[in-house]
């Protein structure tokens, strides 16, 4: 039985905006919520993780945004629970455009998503392009442009296939390259994925993000027969990569530094899974007293830098902080690395106490959609 939505004057728009884990989806969701809600219109979004307790949901809800969250697996294995989200907000809030940001590791998401979204539901959404987010220094080296850390060939599998089903490759930190780099990948891109148009822009400077906003907010996903997909091989991919999720209780009476003590945690965890490849280490830092800001705080390589992108000004005393990590390793290698940064943090930090709250670690299970529709159809 399909999930009722109530009838509004016109139909919603439903965004998706899906990437390989790091790849800055939250960051391009949360400037496409912000931009859309200055034009006047009301925003919903959605996130999707396969556990719980998720960073992407605390920092957009801290910015204001109304967010429902789905837990426990991809939107494509979760579908009735992606429409089910999208009538909570509806109810509490009917707003004019949906965002929906799916999980880092998932795929086939136009054949399980956006046709059943059509087919089902083509009276109450208009659904944009799929616009899939890549990380250019992470694209470099897979696609052998530039060396460094990648992912398996299983877990590369995933990778392309994000790319291959893209109506729209957005190369969304394209402030990293040089104009050669920058070219040079663009040029392999259209090469390997002819079926997508490419776009190059920075969030973080504003480069090209007007552009891309009008077209997926403007414009319909076209028709066209969905791609092929290996199950076995994507899940044997999906088992590859070790998930963990944590939560944590700070206080220190005297006040602490936020910046700091996401700087030594991160890069604790860091230094601990130097033999792993991270896909995405990424915290918040939330105070239970004050304004209702958060702190931030993300790795998207081995060798990056952990970078701060949202920061409090104040000293805080007591605070929640999230933990998601996700890296092609075990699971229990995970969790024996933030256990031991957190215990390194106590040491480091004199006054602070740490209590874990919340930890689950796991491999995720085998994809299985509710729906997979292979075909296109008339509107």
């Amino acid at each position: 039985m399909s999930t009722q939505i109530p009838p509004t004057p016109q139909k919603a728009r439903y965004i998706m905006i899906g990437g390989f884990l790091g790849a800055g989806k939250t960051t391009a969701v949360a400037a496409l919520a912000q931009k859309l809600t200055e034009q006047g219109l009301r925003v919903g979004l959605i996130t999707n993780d396969q556990g719980s307790e998720l960073v992407d949901t605390a920092m957009l809800r801290a910015k204001g945004f109304a967010t429902e969250e789905i837990p426990g697996g991809c939107f494509c294995c979760r579908f009735n629970s992606l429409v089910e989200a999208a009538a909570k907000l509806t109810d509490s809030t009917r707003p004019d455009v949906f965002i929906a940001e799916p999980v880092g590791s998932c795929t086939d998401l136009v054949a399980t998503v956006t046709y059943p979204l059509r087919r089902i539901y083509g009276d109450c959404f208009t659904i944009s392009p799929l616009s899939v987010l890549v990380d250019p220094i992470r694209a470099e080296r897979i696609f052998g442009l530039t060396s460094g850390g990648k992912f398996s060939s299983k877990v590369l599998y995933i990778y392309r296939k994000q790319l291959e089903e893209a109506d729209i490759i957005v190369l969304g930190k394209s402030d990293l390259l040089d104009p050669d780099r920058l070219h040079a990948l663009r040029a392999r891109l259209a090469t390997e994925f002819p079926q997508a148009q490419i776009r190059d822009l920075s969030v973080r400077t504003g480069q090209g993000v007007e552009e891309w906003f009008a077209q997926i907010a403007g414009s319909e996903q076209e028709n066209r027969p969905a791609m092929e997909v290996d199950y076995a091989i994507y899940a044997e991919g999906e088992a590859l990569l070790g998930w963990l999720n944590a939560t944590f209780q700070l206080a220190d009476p005297a006040g602490f530094d936020s910046s700091v003590v996401l700087e030594t945690f991160a890069t604790g965890i860091q230094t601990r899974l130097a033999g792993a490849e991270i896909a995405h280490l990424k915290m918040t830092l939330s105070p239970e007293s004050g304004l209702g800001g958060v702190a931030v705080i993300n790795l998207v390589r081995n060798d990056f830098v952990p970078e701060l992108s949202l920061t409090l000004e104040e000293a805080v005393e007591s605070a929640q902080l999230i933990v998601n990590l996700r890296a092609e390793s075990d699971p229990g290698a995970l969790r024996e690395a933030v256990q031991a940064a957190a215990e390194a943090l106590l040491g480091a930090m004199p006054g602070l106490s740490v209590r874990l709250d919340h930890l689950e670690h796991f491999k995720p299970g085998k994809p299985v959609p509710t729906h997979r529709d292979l075909a296109t159809f008339g509107k």
